[in-house]
């Protein structure tokens, strides 16, 4: 199973959720950030619908497969 880890560092003068090297909005706090990385990490659990999704490979190559919806990672928020 895929483990997805949300880390709250400050940024951008002020606090938000990174995960891998994207990050989030900037909030005034800590505790937002915190808050704001918990709900996006509660929701990337969350079962969905069978869907046909498209994406890009790093070679470039284009994919189309049909994505079950009940394939949800792991989640974990850290400050």
């Amino acid at each position: 199973m895929t483990k997805v880890v949300y880390h709250v560092v400050e940024h951008d003068g002020g606090w938000a959720y990174r995960v891998a090297d994207v990050f989030s909005e900037t909030f005034a706090t800590a505790d937002e950030a915190r808050l704001a990385a918990l709900q996006a990490a509660r929701e990337q659990t969350r079962p969905g619908d069978a869907e046909w999704i498209e994406y890009q490979d790093e070679a470039g190559a284009w994919h189309v497969e049909q994505e079950a919806g009940n394939d949800r990672p792991q989640t974990e928020v850290e400050s």
